[in-house]
């Protein structure tokens, strides 16, 4: 059956009618953008919601907001913070001792085209948060997902994975000058590579994952950008085709409909956008479609045993 949504999806024409009474969903980055419309859906259709959030203050201020919209709303907050690891640690622990059951976890917390900063473990902010951080938080919590099984992991990927495939010959620019638009490019192609190798490793425990691709949204995430990056991303793409931004309400559908349409049931380790399973698409300067190098299973095998030594972190399994 032909999928009837498209890039003005909204995400609670993404929901649709769908009952997540019971259900527990755990998302980052709650305190802002494309994570407070989700939450807001999502609670809207009756999940409990636990909040992953850096500043206790926002996240509060968030979750009241969503209270204000959705009254009954049951929204929960946890703290960490991706860029440090034992931070991911604490808060990843104390979620797994809260909720015993998670039936969603939506990695949607990022940072993008940020200047060049080092984690503790010497990667790149864009690599150490968007990556490492959740492939941490996701191992801590993983035996909680297999609870929920049936269950959904969702990455927040982007079409700037175009940019770049995972460098690993040089992930950390510890040889190549720091590049903020290649470090981001191979941070979202790492998104996915992540989401196919959970997929390959727990579907059959009843856990599927997918990477999603929300559009261009003007959020907070972009707080990095200037003028001269706007331009930079702009030659990048197809000059017949002009840059088309999305509300946060669209931003977000794509989201949603990952975590809970049934059309997904059966499969995973895929790449969505607008609400969709998106084609392979190797062109040059396409903005839309997934690249083979983010799909490829070699790939991602390298890039999980590499995660594994870079943070110390072992899934179970």
């Amino acid at each position: 059956m032909a999928n009837a949504f498209n890039a003005d999806t909204t995400a609670e024409e993404a929901a649709g009618a769908i009952d997540l009474s019971g259900k527990t969903i755990v998302l980052t980055g709650g305190s802002a953008g494309l994570g407070v419309e989700a939450a807001r859906v999502l609670a809207l259709r009756g999940a409990k919601i636990v909040s992953v959030v850096r500043d206790e203050a926002k996240g509060k201020a968030a979750a009241e907001t969503i209270r204000e919209r959705v009254p009954g709303a049951d929204i929960e907050l946890a703290l960490l913070d991706l860029f440090d690891l034992d931070s991911v640690r604490r808060g990843a622990d104390d979620i797994a001792a809260r909720f015993p059951k998670i039936d969603r976890l939506i990695n949607n917390a990022g940072v993008m085209m940020c200047p060049l900063g080092r984690t503790k473990e010497g990667l790149d902010t864009q690599l150490g948060t968007n990556h490492l951080g959740h492939f941490v938080l996701t191992a801590r919590l993983i035996e909680n997902v297999i609870a929920g099984s049936p269950a959904r992991i969702v990455n927040l990927s982007s079409g700037g994975h175009r940019m770049s495939p995972l460098r690993f010959d040089d992930p950390f620019f510890e040889r190549d000058e720091y590049d903020k638009f290649v470090a981001y490019g191979q941070a979202k192609t790492a998104n996915v590579l992540f989401s196919v190798g959970l997929d390959k490793r727990y579907k059959d425990r009843g856990v599927r994952s997918y990477a999603v691709h929300p559009g261009a949204i003007h959020t907070e995430l972009a707080r990095h950008m200037e003028g001269d990056d706007v331009k930079h991303l702009m030659a990048m793409r197809p000059q017949s085709e002009p840059m088309k931004f999305k509300s946060v309400e669209a931003g977000a559908a794509t989201t949603v409909w990952a975590a809970t349409s049934p059309e997904l049931d059966g499969q995973g380790g895929v790449y969505c956008e607008d609400c969709g399973v998106a084609p392979t698409i190797d062109t040059p300067g396409e903005s839309l479609g997934v690249c083979s190098y983010a799909l490829d299973e070699d790939q991602a095998d390298r890039l999980w045993a590499l995660s594994e030594e870079w943070s110390g972190e072992k899934f179970a399994v």
